[in-house]
């Protein structure tokens, strides 16, 4: 194995040229790729007299072949210490990389070239720190043209393979939109002398040369006490945050002799003077550091670099562009300072300072005046209100999520740890300036940040508003995010929500005809909390851990308050409603339910303590009617039906008031956080805020996972709304009995490889010449197309009296389980997406004899029922159903295996299949079959599906949509048959 040799990098201009060495001490030869063929290496080696240079033979691989196998030896025990060292620097240099560090240039014979950076410190340090680790054997290739042979310095050479990465991955038509040039996206190198002057400009400023900084001088204070030296700047950590502070506004507070607050300026208000002087850093030592005047009077440092004048002129220029008050000094013949006036100073303490943050220059004010103005908020009802009613919903909700109910942000703003007073915060406001005395100190302020707090003082919200801000703890205003601290009622409710176990537990009501299990008992007791205070919630539990019969109960514990009793609805899919009458009835006895469907629904002489089921889709079409009703609560279950906000399902669903609202479903999120906005926004009006808001706000940050604290923040918010419970959870459910998951690599007949590869070859030639919109329903055919081939080529060929046996490779293995089971006399749930592919199944396994029954979207409710009646009594052992419309409210326990025949695009559809057997009430092991064809797409989907699945537990996730975006070169990867034929 290679990376049990010595390996070497050997740069090469441009640096993605170069390659790295494997090569063995002794001189034996090494096996290569077929791409690289064994060579010879000259290396350095410890000889009889010192040192000697020996060739030997060497397998000379570039980047893109050697990265993986340098990776994988960073941890490999066996590993040669110089390649697992190339593998640590691999790692490295891929950190790097992905952090976006990559800067375009020429390289020293004006090639087009990447590299690394701009490096901050830590970075730097980290570079240093493994190139000291350098094993002699990672560096033994000798300088060209060095006699006796020299060395490499390992920090240089660790630089260099660096670059050499950096300038390797980028290739792509993406790197034209960052260099305004195609040469950087080929990877053939490519001769530029002519972007010498625009590459230095790059460099400037970010990884050579020198960057700049500004030190704020201040002069002509009145009472300098507190300024022993006004031209002091503190080290460059502490004045990097204190800026910082500062662009945000600063002041501090204090009192005067007499114990009174005064706000005072300078005697006249002229004779303070802003003066930014321009300091030079080496960037290769941020430690060495000098005024521009100093640097162009005198011979600049050797650290500096040799063109460190040229180099900080046009980092100069840079900075100009970024805040103009910088432009005279572009003329000057020594740029060493410009005066600043008070708008220039008020600028620098926030847009201006973070325009030249952006550009790499740093802003150092006189540490003495820095002070950060801290702005807090208090959110809450005034001392002696009441808590919110949980009577009176005008419009169908509760008043305490009422618009018209409206509570007031107190905010608080402190210059340092003393609270400003409100008198004092609009005299800073009023003088617009941005140094001021206060309370016989001088501090630094940006005005605009001060009329900013002002107008924020009386901003007031609705209590859905306060109460998500209590619960994340902070509330987003002018694009800035501020502590909140709740008071009064909201504070005590904010506990509530956040302590669940906390809370008396409910007992079950005497009217249930059931025993609850735990967890359905802490369910309860959740619902019942919830909806008393007027707040809706969505039981999210796997499928099977009894949602049903914990929603009857929490209707039969709000019949007994006056104030929560009343009729519940339930909306739900048209398959469920026959088992949600039965488990009413079975649990219930004794209370009325009816079903509003059909051409004879009524709602006449509605009883008070009455269930009323209805389907989404009888709901749509008679919302004003439902609307008209006093209901005591609504339920949607597998309310991820109302996923979408804009469908017409959504929106009439909102128009049907409650004193209470729960949502049931099992996949809170199936594609993206945008669903469980539309869920929660209907249990909970205005919780998450509006759609684009929470899309900005969370969804865009987390599912792209740049942001952890938003993450965080999203997860405090919906977490006392929503009771997410799985069962593989501890103590939910531990009498299921387990579960195994198995998936069966099939391989493709010789018709279906054919078949296979003549669509792919087909299907991407039309799609390249394809425009937008055509190209994506060119790819979701081809996609369609092939999973059907996979499945048998009747299906996809449509064939009308087909012959079904020994044409798939799917089929030979479903029949060989098939076989099995029935000799087990077991049960079995076949899941197929496809009616037709069901179709030719049902016909197959009557040819063999095999009793089956196929339930799809067009079976009658009352046939369903039958369906289900028959499995379960073991008069049918096979039943064959089409996944989307039997994925969900079947109680299919008789079944211990269940088969996809074909993989659906998302896992959490998949589980809910398989949840039809592995619920509670089922007593055997349960063995789950993932049929998949070997190296088709079928193979790369089962991949990607195992990956979302992940997403998926964090609720996150992307749908087949996504796939339609690919590139031709990613599409073509995607649909390659690789092996898997016979």
């Amino acid at each position: 194995m290679l990376t049990r040799c010595p390996a070497v990098f050997v740069p090469g201009d441009p640096a993605r040229t170069g390659r790295v060495a494997f090569w063995h001490p002794d001189g034996s030869a090494l096996p290569g790729p077929d791409t690289a063929p064994p060579g010879r290496l000259t290396v350095v080696v410890p000889g009889d007299d010192g040192i000697e240079a020996v060739r030997v033979p060497a397998t000379l691989l570039p980047l893109s072949a050697a990265l993986p196998l340098l990776a994988r030896a960073r941890t490999d025990a066996d590993g040669h210490r110089a390649a697992r060292f190339w593998g640590a620097a691999t790692v490295q240099a891929l950190h790097l990389v992905a952090r976006g560090l990559l800067l375009p240039g020429l390289s020293s014979a004006d090639h087009d070239a990447w590299r690394v950076g701009p490096l901050d410190a830590e970075d730097t340090e980290a570079v240093r720190r493994l190139a000291a680790a350098m094993p002699p054997e990672a560096h033994a290739v000798p300088l060209e043209g060095t006699e006796p042979p020299r060395l490499p310095d390992p920090e240089r050479l660790l630089r260099a393979f660096l670059d050499a990465v950096a300038d390797t991955l980028p290739r792509s038509p993406a790197a034209t939109l960052v260099t305004g040039t195609p040469a950087y996206a080929g990877a053939e190198p490519r001769r530029l002398p002519e972007l010498r002057p625009w590459a230095a400009d790059i460099a400037a400023g970010h990884d050579a040369g020198v960057r700049l900084s500004l030190r704020i001088e201040v002069r002509g204070l009145t009472d300098p006490a507190h300024i022993t030296d006004p031209t002091h700047v503190a080290d460059e950590a502490d004045t990097a945050q204190e800026a910082n502070e500062a662009r945000n506004g600063t002041a501090e507070t204090a009192e005067t002799a007499d114990g009174t607050n005064q706000t005072a300026e300078t005697a006249d208000g002229t004779d303070v003077t802003f003066r930014a002087v321009l300091q030079v850093h080496a960037v290769s030592d941020p430690a060495l550091v000098a005024d521009a005047a100093d640097a162009w009077a005198g011979t600049p440092d050797p650290a500096f670099g040799p063109r460190a004048r040229m180099d900080a002129l046009l980092a100069l220029r840079r900075a100009a562009r970024a805040w103009a008050p910088l432009t005279p000094l572009l003329s000057a013949t020594v740029p060493d300072a410009v005066d600043l006036a008070q708008d220039d100073v008020a600028e620098l303490l926030g847009e201006g300072g973070r325009a030249l943050a952006g550009a790499g220059v740093d802003v150092h004010w006189p540490k003495e005046l820095v002070r950060g103005l801290t702005t807090r908020a208090e959110v809450g009802p005034a001392a002696d209100a009441p808590g919110p009613r949980r009577d009176g919903f005008a419009d169908g909700r509760p008043s305490f999520l009422s618009a018209d109910a409206l509570l007031a942000f107190d905010w608080s703003f402190a210059l340092g740890e003393r609270r400003l007073t409100r008198e004092e915060l609009d005299r800073l406001a009023e003088a617009n300036r941005p140094l001021v005395r206060l309370r016989d100190q001088w501090v630094l302020v940006d005005p605009r940040e001060l009329a900013r707090a002002r107008a924020r003082q009386d901003r007031k919200v609705t209590p859905v508003d306060a109460l998500a801000a209590a619960l994340t703890g902070s509330v987003e205003v002018d694009g800035g995010r501020f502590e909140v601290r709740p008071t009064g009622w909201l504070a005590a409710l904010r506990d509530r929500l956040a302590d669940p176990e906390g809370q008396e537990p409910v007992g079950q009501p005497a009217a249930l005809a059931a025993t609850l299990r735990d967890y359905q008992r802490r369910g309860l007791t959740w619902l019942a909390r919830m909806t008393s205070l007027g707040l809706g919630c969505c039981l999210a539990d796997d499928m099977g851990l009894g949602k049903t019969i914990t929603l009857i109960a929490l209707h039969l514990h709000r019949q007994t308050d006056p104030a929560s009793a009343g009729p519940t609805l339930v909306v739900c899919p048209t398959s469920l409603m026959g088992n949600w009458q039965r488990e009413i009835e079975r649990f219930a006895p004794g209370t009325p339910v009816r079903r509003f469907h059909g051409g004879r629904r009524t709602l006449d002489d509605l009883a008070d303590g009455e269930f009323v089921l209805t389907t989404y889709g009888t709901m749509r079409l008679d919302a004003s009617r439902l609307a008209e009703v006093s209901w005591g609560m609504v339920v949607t279950d597998e309310a991820q039906h109302v996923k979408n906000p804009y469908s017409s399902t959504a929106r009439q669903l909102r128009t049907i008031g409650a004193r209470a609202r729960v949502a049931l479903t099992g996949t809170p999120v199936e594609n993206n956080l945008s669903e469980l906005w539309a869920i929660l926004d209907w249990t909970t009006p205005g919780l998450l805020g509006r759609l684009g808001t929470f899309r900005r706000r969370y969804a865009d940050a987390v599912e792209g996972g740049r942001d952890p604290a938003a993450a965080d923040r999203l997860a405090r918010l919906v977490r006392p709304f929503l009771l997410r419970r799985r069962k593989s959870d501890p103590g939910i459910a531990p009498e299921l009995p387990p579960k195994t998951e198995t998936d069966h690599a099939v391989s493709l007949t010789a018709e279906q490889t054919a078949l296979y590869e003549a669509v792919v070859r087909e299907a991407l030639a039309e799609i390249s010449g394809a425009d937008s919109m055509a190209r994506r329903g060119l790819i979701v055919k081809l996609l369609t197309g092939l999973k059907q081939i996979c499945n048998h080529p009747a299906q996809f060929l449509k064939e009308e009296r087909p012959v079904v046996a020994g044409r798939s490779g799917k089929l030979e293995l479903l029949d060989e389980l098939l076989d099995t089971v029935l000799t087990e006399r077991a049960g079995v749930l076949v899941f197929t997406q496809y009616v037709r592919m069901a179709r030719l199944l049902e016909r197959h396994l009557a040819a063999r004899g095999v009793p089956t029954q196929f339930l799809h979207g067009g079976t009658p409710v009352a046939e369903r029922e039958a369906m289900v009646r028959r499995f379960q009594d073991g008069e049918v052992p096979v039943f064959l159903l089409s996944l989307k419309a039997a994925g969900t409210g079947l109680n299919l326990t008789r079944a211990e295996h269940v088969v996809h025949y074909d993989r659906w695009w998302n896992p959490a559809v998949e589980a809910q299949a398989t949840d039809r057997a592995h619920r509670i009430g089922q007593t055997r092991p349960v063995q789950v079959h993932r049929i998949v064809a070997e190296g088709t797409i079928e193979d790369r989907i089962a991949a990607l599906l195992v990956r979302k699945r992940e997403l998926a537990d964090a609720v996150l996730g992307s749908g087949e949509a996504a796939l339609t975006e690919l590139t031709d070169a990613e599409l073509a990867d995607l649909v390659e048959l690789r092996g898997g034929l016979r």
